[in-house]
């Protein structure tokens, strides 16, 4: 897949793009400055092969083809990443790794309008995860339709089925 999406978003140009060896710098700024949110997840600030673990990082039994990277970037600057994994654990399913912004980023809208564009793509059924008591993450899921399971350590997992 080598596409590039536009993201709706009034009055701003979002594009949904593969990042490149030309990004590995921004990506590794956009970690460092999503410390907030790396710390809530593991109780740690991110470390620079965060990034390069990212490329290979897979659930048991996924199909390396299937790997989706791709990074927000929202007029020309890098403002988010976005890891998933297509026909995972089924054909039709898909499995969320990381949806992450920069701080500067959120609260803005961009959030939704980047997950309701992915989400129009025809997956049957999204699952993601969360930080156990990342309140932004957990209420951004809800507000997507998303289903919070109870929390099992560190994270939290959430369904969203279409057509419910």
């Amino acid at each position: 897949m080598s596409e590039t999406w536009t993201v709706e978003l009034p009055g701003e140009r979002v594009l949904l793009r593969e990042p490149g060896p030309a990004d590995e710098t921004a990506l590794l700024n956009l970690f460092e400055e999503c410390e907030d949110w790396f710390t809530a997840a593991t109780g740690l600030p991110s470390a620079p092969g965060d990034v390069q673990s990212l490329y290979y990082a897979l659930p048991e039994g996924a199909d390396p083809g299937d790997k989706v990277l791709l990074l927000v970037e929202r007029g020309g600057e890098v403002a988010g990443l976005v890891d998933a994994v297509r026909d995972w654990p089924r054909s039709g399913e898909v499995a969320v790794g990381l949806f992450l912004l920069a701080p500067w980023a959120r609260g803005r809208g961009l959030g939704r309008a980047i997950a309701e564009t992915l989400l129009a793509r025809g997956a049957s059924r999204v699952t993601a995860t969360v930080p156990a008591g990342w309140k932004p993450g957990e209420r951004f899921l809800e507000e997507l339709g998303f289903t919070l399971e109870a929390p099992a350590g560190a994270l939290r997992r959430a369904e969203w089925l279409r057509g419910s």
